[in-house]
């Protein structure tokens, strides 16, 4: 019986004619079993023929676009483990595939597995940019589809990019957090994802104890953004501690402050809770401010900063052990201003008094100096 050769074209919509058949032989049992599958209407009964043909012929070129087609089916049914499979088989036979490393990376994700997650995201995105970097064909007419299969890639990446930042802040353990980040970091800097995932990454630097790595990342990223107000409390309270760069303590100061007094309630946040966090940033800041002016021997500006620092101090618990400097720093900076304004001694003294009611390392200084005003000032109470 006589061979019959069908010529036909089918590839996957994106990428163009990757994947494709030029002819049937049906004088061989693949071009029989190929033409079966392609007139066969029935769903079910295709998916079990080009299973089937796979199964018999792996190493065929044309189990590539059987494959392919397979992927696609297992794809609209929602079958995780053949999706993988699939994509499996046909990047064995094309490993640059970026289609079918892309439906292995959206299937790993349902199954929430961190680790394939981060292999298909690889994957994923070493083929696309290789689709990136093919050479503009000379063929006119083949430079439109060009076009639209290096722009399809481009958003292939970004999607591979996408998944790394949804895991990592979907992730809880720290470790897994850090690793999924700086994955993403490393391997787009200025993807829009590396920026999202900043302060995801900030905080498992903190909760696994990597101090240094959240200051650097903080540093890196209040630079050019400054509204993530940990980052600046981080930043800011580095530099108070090591007295450097005062005029940005200041200035990061105050924008602690605007950044809390505009920043709208976070999704799942008690009224309660965003009340007292709002408190107690606010508060640090004020603090940090005033402490700096303090130590500047710019008294009038540190009294105003520590007078707005106090009453939040009060409000929030987790500032409590800073209200016997602030007591101290109010006394001294008062007690300075007395010098031109005598007033000013009463209130010196009345914060003294304050602080040496305190247990702290400031109690006894604090007494001293309270003494040292009533000498200085008549009738200082």
């Amino acid at each position: 019986m006589r061979s019959i050769v069908i010529l036909i074209a089918f590839s996957l919509a994106a990428f163009g004619q990757r994947h494709k058949v030029e002819e049937v032989d049906t004088g061989k049992p693949e071009g029989k079993l190929l033409q079966q599958l392609l007139q066969e209407n029935d769903p079910a009964k295709k998916t079990a023929l080009m299973e089937q043909f796979a199964s018999q012929f792996p190493k065929l070129e044309t189990s590539a676009w059987v494959l392919d087609q397979l992927q696609a089916s297992y794809v609209k049914a929602g079958d995780t483990e053949k999706i993988i499979a699939a994509g499996e088989s046909l990047l064995a036979i094309d490993p640059d595939d970026p289609e079918a490393a892309l439906q292995c990376l959206k299937a790993v994700e349902t199954k929430k597995d961190v680790a394939l997650i981060k292999k298909w995201s690889a994957t994923t995105s070493s083929n696309a940019r290789k689709m990136v970097n093919t050479p503009k064909p000379a063929e006119a007419d083949a430079v439109e589809s060009w076009k639209t299969e290096v722009d399809y890639a481009k958003q292939v990446d970004t999607y591979s990019e996408y998944a790394l930042f949804s895991a990592a802040v979907q992730a809880r353990d720290p470790k897994v957090v850090i690793d999924l980040a700086e994955t993403l970091s490393q391997r787009n800097p200025k993807s829009e994802y590396t920026a999202k995932v900043q302060q995801a990454m900030f905080v498992a630097y903190q909760q696994s104890g990597a101090n240094d790595k959240a200051l650097a990342l903080a540093e890196h990223t209040v630079a050019t953004d400054q509204s993530n107000e940990n980052m600046l409390l981080v930043v800011t309270d580095n530099y108070v501690q090591n007295k450097k760069d005062p005029e940005k303590i200041h200035a990061y100061s105050a924008k602690i402050v605007e950044v809390m007094a505009s920043k709208p309630k976070p999704e799942g946040t008690s009224d309660g809770d965003w009340a007292a966090h709002k408190s107690q940033v606010t508060g640090a800041a004020w603090y940090m401010s005033g402490k700096q002016y303090s130590n500047d021997n710019r008294h009038a500006q540190a009294d105003q900063d520590l007078k707005k620092a106090l009453p939040l101090i009060d409000a929030s618990p987790g500032l409590a052990a800073l209200k016997p400097e602030v007591l101290f720093l109010l006394g001294l900076s008062d007690y300075n201003l007395a010098k031109t304004t005598p007033e000013m001694a009463q209130a010196a003294a009345n914060y003294f008094r304050a602080c040496a009611a305190l247990k702290s390392g400031f109690q006894a200084t604090a007494a001293t100096n309270l003494k040292r005003i009533q000498t200085e000032y008549h009738g200082i109470k």
